[in-house]
């Protein structure tokens, strides 16, 4: 059972991809810095602007193998305790969506999902690191999605999509 929202807590949906999985001009929906607004419209697919992307990489596009997606997954409550958040549930799916990781998560009203994506990416980039080698350009893309949850339609709808995306 999902429990409800917390009046006292901010519920965050936080979304983050690895290291070159997302370019602008691919077929899925991609947003810009300068045009991300509610209501803008998605980046066109463009194969000439993707291939200009992928050329400017600072390494391969980094895709997530199951050992790492079932260390993410493991490591995640402990690491919504180290921040004082309150863990829901994360999941790091398998292929062909091996390359970003979905958290949900309550925190206090003052601390904003970006600086908690922050802090997931850099303590999951460690623990990462104990175990792996890591990637020439490292782990993650450089921004994500910071969702704060406003109704108990959403936060259903979140959780169960998590759930079905989960490794473990």
């Amino acid at each position: 059972m999902i429990r409800g929202l917390d009046p006292k807590h901010t519920t965050w949906h936080i979304t983050f991809g690895t290291h070159g999985s997302r370019l602008h001009g691919d077929n899925r929906p991609t947003v810009e810095r300068q045009h991300n607004r509610p209501g803008e419209p998605f980046v066109e697919p463009d194969t000439n602007r993707m291939n200009n992307e992928r050329e400017r990489l600072r390494g391969q596009a980094v895709r997530l193998t199951q050992a790492q997606r079932e260390l993410i997954e493991a490591t995640v409550p402990a690491l919504c305790e180290r921040g004082r958040w309150a863990y829901r549930i994360a999941a790091a799916p398998p292929p062909p969506e091996d390359h970003h990781v979905h958290v949900l998560l309550d925190a206090e009203p003052s601390v904003h999902g970006k600086d908690i994506r922050k802090w997931l990416k850099r303590w999951l980039t460690e623990s990462l690191n104990s175990r792996f080698a890591p990637p020439p350009a490292g782990w993650w893309a450089e921004c994500g999605s910071t969702k704060p949850v406003k109704d108990e339609s959403y936060l259903r709808n979140a959780h169960d999509y998590i759930e079905r995306q989960r490794t473990t």
